[in-house]
């Protein structure tokens, strides 16, 4: 084992699956020489050259567009879109082409294309930084969505979608990208794209969120264990797309109780999808309604008030307060 955070985690991921294949590619811009703008890539052009590890233009759609076509090719890219809120410049080479590849081929033709990109708020970035957009990604059947919280997860579920025949979007928190170092493998191993983790278990209450949420919503969880004897269960969705619906379903109905907290903005999101499948399967093991703390329908907000604008433990507490009034 050794210690690392998520950013070095990735850094392994990528390393290691290089060595191992060599149709791996790695592509995007300031990937290369400079290591990436949080230096997840740093030091992978040394060891693997300028034909595997590549600077590409600022032209987020020629990278989506030319990972289409190397994956189709047989090769196993990995692109980097700098921040996730770039996206947009590329949702046609993503939705119309990557999501829709196998379908339209009858399954002859598969697209193994990862695309990483780092996204949420907390740091202050200018805008369109730190836009969490996952819920974009909802309808666009075809294309699997990735989101990981701590280091294991993360490098475990990197070198799953590289070995996944489909396309993968893989969405990394910045927020924790250096927030704490935890145990990691140093050898081959992956964390299954599609299974939720319970981080902590609970009976009084679900609370369901993924990515930079996590761990505020795991202090969370001890505090009011702690101080209100509330047993809350957490669950770390670690993919959005697919669903862990049965994880889900099954705290629920132990629980009777559902929370869920995300920083995207709150209509139609995540969020959303997961109260309406709960409301649609578990509605008799309900004994409150269904919660949601969410970021506002607003584009993000600059950084002197994104503190207000994301979900915090305030807003936290006083939904689960809500949830619990009803006896």
């Amino acid at each position: 084992m050794a210690m690392m955070n998520i950013i070095e985690a990735i850094n392994d991921a990528l390393k290691m699956e290089m060595a191992r294949d060599e149709r791996v590619i790695v592509f995007g811009e300031d990937v290369g020489r400079a290591g990436g703008v949080f230096r997840a890539t740093d030091g992978l052009q040394a060891a693997f050259g300028e034909r595997r590890v590549v600077d590409t233009p600022l032209a987020e759609s020629a990278i989506i567009g030319a990972a289409v076509g190397m994956a189709a090719r047989g090769l196993r890219p990995v692109a980097e879109i700098q921040f996730l809120g770039f996206i947009y410049e590329a949702m046609d080479q993503l939705a119309s082409q990557a999501a829709r590849m196998r379908f339209r081929s009858a399954g002859t033709v598969t697209l193994p294309m990862v695309v990483r990109a780092p996204y949420g708020g907390g740091v202050r970035t200018p805008e369109l930084h730190s836009d969490s957009l996952e819920g974009i990604f909802l309808h666009s059947p075809g294309l699997k969505v990735v989101m990981p919280s701590n280091p294991y997860d993360a490098k475990g579920l990197l070198l799953a979608a590289i070995r996944d025949p489909d396309p993968v979007l893989y969405f990394e928190p910045m927020k924790l990208y250096r927030y704490r170092k935890d145990e990691v493998p140093e050898g081959d191993y992956t964390v299954e794209i599609g299974k939720a983790n319970v981080v902590v278990e609970g009976t009084d209450l679900t609370l369901i969120t993924w990515g930079p949420t996590v761990p505020l919503s795991v202090g969370v969880a001890q505090k009011f264990a702690a101080e209100h004897g509330v047993s809350i269960e957490v669950i770390d969705l670690r993919t959005i797309v697919p669903l862990d619906v049965e994880t889900i379903l099954a705290s629920v109905s132990k629980t009777g109780r559902a929370l869920i907290v995300h920083e995207a903005v709150k209509g139609g999101g995540v969020g959303a999808e997961i109260s309406a499948l709960i409301s649609e399967q578990a509605l008799f093991s309900l004994e409150a309604p269904v919660l949601r703390v969410a970021g506002y329908d607003t584009p993000y907000p600059v950084g002197a008030v994104e503190d207000d604008w994301l979900p915090n433990a305030t807003r936290i507490a006083g939904a689960i307060q809500e949830i619990m009034s009803y006896a």
